[in-house]
This record gives structure tokens, C-alpha cells and sequence, in this order.
């Protein structure tokens, strides 16, 4: 579905990606770990049409996406939930996830597809009056991934899912990214949280200053000594 083919990305003259490559197939599961400035955020934000690459190419469903608009990419079916949220605070919870549904092939199964993100996220709908600013963390973090379920994408990028969340709501958070992943959405995954990301993904790669350093399946990853001591302290 996604292919990264050997991409080089810069911020002005500092480079932050190195030749990275990965694929994501239909129906998988794919983490991406890594430490703070590893180039995480960065390859998202590349997938997504933000920054462009400046060697190498981005390939989804066998369309070169590499310097195609942002909008385009969501309309070809490639979601984004940034780090942070990046929720709009001052409009109702209803109102940010009606932004998530702005194409034409979107919005005329809007209603549809708000009902299967209330099914997902009931909290949402006991909210939906309510200005998004005055949800807690973990409310909003639902309401960025509803938003994004809006798009009906076909690949959903999750960049930090869990972060600043209470453990239980990290758990909840990991199960609902699988009952994503149940319903037929493939997804790439961005997380700090190696264990959990781990162990729900078909397979993984490890991203070092900017760089694929390792790949694999989700267990070979787990039980890597390399990943067992930088990542998981054992």
C-alpha cells in the first residue's frame, strides 16, 4: 500500500532523514520507534506532502506521491494524527470532526461515517456540543483520531498516540488502535511507548538519527537485545 523508497528529508541545510525506507502492506500494523529527534515526526510529516523529499520517492497504491498536495494525499486516502493533537479548541467536538470529512467523497457518507466514530468513541458523542478546548487529554487525543476517521482513510498515521496520557488511558488507547486496525485500516504507527506499540504491530523498524538501523517483525523486534536495552531498560 505505502512504499518509502530511499528518502532524503532536510530542514533547510540540516538533514534529519538518510535514505529511509519501509512499506506498509494492506491490512498491517507498522510501528516506527525511536528516541526524541530521531526523525519519527519528521517521516509523517513527509508521508503527508508537509515537507518534501529531496532524493527518493513516496509510493501509495502505485501512485508517486512524492510532491503531490496535502489535501490530495488525504484524498487518496492517507490520514494524519499529528503529535499533540492539533485539535481546533474554540469549535464544538461535532465541529473538528465534521473538518476530518472535507472531500467530496467524504462528506456524502459524512453521517455514516460520524456514526461509526461515535460507535468507536461514545464519549464524542456525549460531548459533541461541548467546545473540544475543555476536553481532558484523553478525550482529545479521541477526538484527533475520530477526526481523522472522518477522512475514511485507507492508511491512518498515529504520530504519539499515547503521550502525556495516564497509563489506563494508554491501554485504551492501544485497543482502539486495534479495533481500527480490525475494521480494515491499515496502520503506521509513531510511539515512544515500545512495548505496547510492539506488540500489537505485524512488523516494525527502528529509526537512529535518522536512519533505519533495524527492522523486523513486531516479536523479533521485542526480543532483540539492542531494542531490550536502549528502548525497554532490561
Amino acid at each position: 500500500m505505502l512504499r518509502v523508497e530511499g528518502i532524503d528529508v532536510y530542514y533547510g541545510d540540516l538533514q534529519a532523514l538518510r535514505e529511509v525506507s519501509l512499506e506498509v502492506n494492506r491490512g498491517e500494523v507498522v510501528a516506527v520507534i525511536g528516541s526524541n529527534g530521531a526523525g519519527k515526526s519528521t517521516l509523517l510529516r513527509t508521508v503527508s506532502g508537509i515537507l518534501r523529499p529531496r532524493r527518493g520517492q513516496i509510493m501509495f497504491n502505485a501512485a508517486n506521491i512524492s510532491q503531490a498536495r496535502t489535501s490530495r494525499i488525504v484524498e487518496q486516502g492517507i490520514s494524519h494524527v499529528p503529535e499533540g493533537r492539533q485539535i481546533f479548541p474554540t469549535m464544538t467536538v461535532l465541529e473538528n470532526l465534521e473538518m476530518g470529512a472535507q472531500f467530496p467523497r467524504t462528506q456524502k457518507v459524512q453521517q455514516e461515517t460520524l456514526a461509526q466514530v461515535y460507535a468507536i468513541f461514545p464519549r464524542l458523542k456525549e460531548r459533541r456540543s461541548q467546545k473540544a478546548g475543555t476536553l481532558s487529554g484523553g478525550e482529545q487525543q479521541m477526538l484527533a483520531m475520530g477526526r481523522g476517521l472522518m477522512a475514511r482513510p485507507a492508511l491512518m498515521m498515529l504520530d504519539e498516540p499515547s503521550l502525556g496520557l495516564a497509563p489506563l488511558l494508554v491501554s485504551k488507547i492501544f485497543e482502539i488502535i486495534q479495533h481500527i486496525h480490525r475494521q480494515g485500516t491499515a496502520i503506521l504507527l509513531i510511539e515512544q511507548n515500545v512495548f505496547h506499540s510492539l506488540k500489537i504491530a505485524d512488523r516494525g523498524y527502528v529509526l537512529e538519527n535518522g536512519q533505519i538501523v533495524l527492522s523486523g517483525s513486531g516479536r523479533q523486534l521485542l526480543e532483540n537485545p539492542h531494542i531490550r536495552k536502549t528502548y525497554l531498560g532490561l
